[in-house]
């Protein structure tokens, strides 16, 4: 079964907040997009802020887990036992920075739908083809679909939702996707793993070649997604501050903010 026939009733509920978005607000269709994408991520707030917890416990018992796997580095079946063990008694789940992404994929999914099927189909009236073959002059003729049809109605910059971008809309977009990617990836991490940052430094520009081949209006909907995890990232920040790991430098630099000891007391010899 095709995933779009699974994601159907998703579907049929994101068609619904866009047009309501733009027919009964009277927001244009790049708008729609962003509070959808708001609408969305507002939902996840929750799963989120578990993730975040997760991860904060993880980067806490980092020094234990690292003695667990330096004790039983030679007996994998012994070390994956000791880590559940370790993970159960601490309530710490390692899968939980997954879900949020995870419940991001169908959103995706569905947006991606939306963009290249039913809103041209259902705006226009006629197949997504022939809706792309339209001429401004064309829909500026018909009222009734110069006040729905998103190819006449562009975005700041964009032309063209639910089409490629191309040229400098498309160099603009690819610059915002990918600077705000690696900010709030950057903004993300929860240790300095060198490894881990260049891996957030390369994520974005490995996507790229992707993204370039998808509506205008679903790299609209990453941009806005990155926005809100910076936000995002900044407020939890400010409620769950990253924990303050114990390190042999953490150590020296406490001893080191100590005041000296006092010198110790000449005893006084009897007469």
């Amino acid at each position: 079964m095709p995933i779009a026939n699974i994601l159907q009733p998703l579907i049929d509920v994101a068609n619904g907040v866009l047009s309501f978005f733009h027919d009964d607000l009277g927001v244009s269709w790049g708008m729609a997009i962003i509070l959808l994408t708001i609408c969305t991520r507002a939902l996840l707030i929750p799963l989120t802020y578990r993730q975040l917890k997760s991860m904060r416990a993880l980067q806490a018992f980092q020094p234990q887990m690292k003695e667990l796997q330096e004790k039983y580095k030679n007996d994998r079946q012994r070390l994956s036992q000791e880590m559940m063990k370790f993970y159960q008694e601490n309530k710490i789940n390692p899968l939980a920075s997954c879900i949020p992404l995870i419940a991001q994929l169908p959103v995706f999914i569905t947006l991606f739908q939306a963009l290249r099927g039913p809103l041209r189909d259902d705006i226009c009236g006629q197949t997504a083809v022939a809706c792309s073959q339209l001429t401004q002059a064309q829909i500026d003729a018909n009222p009734a679909i110069h006040a729905l049809y998103p190819f006449g109605e562009s975005f700041l910059f964009i032309p063209d939702l639910t089409d490629k971008a191309t040229g400098g809309v498309l160099i603009a977009l690819l610059v915002l996707y990918v600077g705000t990617q690696l900010i709030s990836g950057l903004i993300s991490m929860t240790t300095g793993d060198r490894n881990q940052r260049m891996l957030m430094l390369a994520l974005p520009f490995i996507f790229v070649p992707f993204i370039i081949s998808f509506p205008a209006g679903l790299i609209l909907y990453w941009i806005t997604t990155n926005v809100w995890t910076i936000g995002q990232t900044y407020v939890i920040n400010r409620v769950i501050p990253p924990p303050v790991m114990a390190t042999p430098e953490g150590a020296v630099a406490a001893a080191a903010s100590k005041p000296p000891p006092p010198p110790p007391k000449k005893k006084k010899r009897k007469r």
